[in-house]
């Protein structure tokens, strides 16, 4: 099954002088199994969209429907959705108050009424997922470095077993070593469970090397949808609106301008080397 976003607008304020429409008419759809990325400035209504799809911000007017049902129905169990739809916030520490990390991620499936054996199991599982390191279970979560706190708020929504998976910039303000250790982390748990992942982000690097899919938002409306590639090959339309396009593209596009006929569309630096590698073979 899928989520299908159908004309959905969404007024901040609404009936007050400072309402702001902060979506515009969104229709997509997003199928089981993708890596999607979701990029924008700042304002431009990418995390406002990613409320909706768990329920934590209800549509002005439009729908949201997850598995063939109507999340805006008057019987509809909220609860069961955000179960499935789990969200790790920009900031894990507003995530993380038990008195140490095994408790604190056994809190999810502990509140879907599951007995100690299936929670503790549940718990151990998803902090494997993460490569959280087994030394550190029983640590305080507040004692821990900022990549540790990725990891262990991200490991409290799996454990609750979430068909969707949604990180609204999970690797905000860690160092390079400790961004591409989540982000490969995400990808194996991708592809090893088919879970459907988004993943907000202002890194162009990190969506051209991770995502199948890329939606940018601007001033709350989707302005592209579609490949790393494609969505890049528009990287001077994404200047106008303050995005970019990966490093290694503009370096593409400046050996072209020297003379090598090199493929401009590519996103990555693996691509790339491959790319350059044919002038030297």
């Amino acid at each position: 099954m899928s989520i299908i976003i159908d004309h959905v607008n969404y007024i901040y304020g609404e009936g007050t002088p400072l309402a702001t429409k902060a979506l515009n008419d969104i229709c997509l759809t997003i199928p089981d199994g993708q890596f999607i990325g979701i990029i924008g400035h700042t304002g431009s209504g990418k995390s406002t969209l990613m409320q909706h799809l768990n329920g934590l911000a209800k549509a002005t007017t439009g729908h949201i429907y997850f598995n063939g049902e109507d999340i805006y129905d008057s019987d509809y169990d909220m609860k069961k959705l955000r179960s499935k739809v789990g969200l790790v916030f920009q900031y894990p520490e507003h995530q993380l108050f038990e008195i140490d990390v095994f408790t604190d991620v056994c809190f999810g499936p502990k509140n879907l009424g599951l007995d100690r054996r299936e929670v503790e199991l549940r718990a151990y599982e998803a902090l494997e997922k993460v490569g959280f390191p087994k030394e550190l279970f029983y640590q305080s979560p507040f004692e821990l470095s900022g990549g540790q706190k990725r990891r262990a708020a991200i490991a409290g929504v799996l454990a609750m077993e979430p068909e969707v998976l949604i990180l609204d910039e999970p690797t905000a303000g860690l160092d390079p070593k400790g961004r591409d250790e989540i982000l490969h982390q995400i990808k194996k748990l991708q592809k090893e469970s088919g879970m459907t992942i988004l993943l907000v982000s202002h890194s162009m690097e990190d969506v051209a090397e991770y995502v199948d899919r890329i939606i940018v938002m601007n001033k709350g409306s989707v302005m592209f949808d579609d490949t790393p590639r494609e969505v890049f090959h528009h990287y001077k339309e994404l200047e106008e609106v303050g995005l970019s396009a990966p490093q290694v593209t503009y370096i593409m596009h400046a050996l072209r301008e020297k003379g090598l006929n090199v493929d401009t569309d590519v996103t990555t630096i693996a691509e790339a080397a491959k790319e350059i590698l044919k002038y030297y073979s």
